[in-house]
């Protein structure tokens, strides 16, 4: 009995030893059950998975299929999900309309201008609020958080209001204003929670060193809100170049002050819409989005998790 009592004991200090050196090493467990047993369980997550990817791109393959697809086979009565016959006139047709040089000019200037304000006053608001305290700092955060979760459609007639009576309608730079004032509160919320993941000590062994305020926060914090940065401009970004509300009411009669948005409402007149070469501009339209969301989506989730870690 005492040599099964010693032989039990020594197993269950074999097992307390193995936990311990995963514990410290960090060595994953082995799992238990066999290998298909575990893909079936994950087969709901994955089906939901492709489910979403499905949906979500679907509308852009159908997008771009369309714009591929000669008019014929565009207004057939029996669509295709793969077209038999491809062509680029749609493409022509877009490219060569009255314009387009110039009102994509437009876009980049506006969408450009209203990034870099936003991220210029947002990244000083969002120094002040996580590292200072001043009279009246909760209540500004507040009010931040109140002007994101305010609708933009509902700012649309007081902003064309002011618009009128200062004599600024039709002009690219109330839309730049107009962007940058839809995009500060976000940039401002994303960029404050990501200064306050950053030790302070960091700044204040700098100052020690000899830097000022200002000189330890530009050598020292702002290269790590790198990823930060590059998600709110990001966000600024889509949001200013797809914008079409604003546009279409603050540029009524110089209609070459207008953007791409409105500009793609151009291809639809009395005789009716010419969806190819709507669908070709909608495809252009979505390429630098798509170009600038490749160049930083490295950045996007890292930027956003970081953010969201202090309040």
């Amino acid at each position: 009995m005492s040599g099964v009592r010693a032989s039990r004991a020594m197993s269950r200090a074999s097992r307390a030893t193995a936990g311990a050196v995963h514990a410290t090493t960090g060595a994953p467990r082995a799992t238990t059950g066999p290998p298909a047993l575990r893909r079936l369980r994950r087969l709901p997550l994955h089906a939901a998975a492709a489910l979403t990817v499905l949906v979500c791109l679907f509308p852009v393959y159908w997008m771009a299929t369309t714009a591929l697809k000669p008019s014929r086979d565009i207004q057939s009565s029996e669509p295709r999900l793969v077209p038999h016959t491809w062509t680029l006139e749609h493409f022509r047709t877009a490219v060569n309309a009255e314009g387009f040089a110039q009102f994509w000019r437009n876009s980049l200037l506006v969408t450009a201008g209203a990034v870099l304000l936003s991220l210029l006053v947002a990244l000083a608001a969002a120094f002040a609020v996580a590292r200072m305290r001043w009279r009246g700092r909760r209540p500004f955060v507040l009010a931040v958080f109140i002007a994101q979760m305010a609708p933009w459609e509902s700012l649309i007639i007081p902003v064309y209001i002011i618009a009128r009576d200062t004599h600024m309608l039709d002009r690219l730079t109330t839309l730049t204003l107009v962007y940058f004032m839809v995009t500060l509160p976000f940039t401002v919320i994303v960029l404050r929670g990501f200064i306050a993941t950053i030790p302070p000590e960091l700044e204040e062994a700098a100052q020690v060193d000899g830097c000022t305020r200002f000189g330890a926060f530009r050598r020292v914090a702002f290269p790590l809100l790198a990823p930060g940065l590059m998600a709110t401009s990001l966000f600024g970004f889509i949001t200013a170049w797809n914008e079409f509300a604003y546009a279409n009411f603050l540029i009524i009669k110089n209609q070459d002050q207008r953007t791409l948005p409105v500009w793609l409402s151009s291809f639809q007149n009395t005789f009716g819409t010419d969806w190819g070469a709507t669908m070709a501009a909608s495809t252009l339209f979505a390429l630098p989005a798509l170009a600038v969301f490749l160049l930083l989506q490295r950045h996007v989730t890292s930027g956003l998790a970081s953010g969201a870690v202090k309040g």
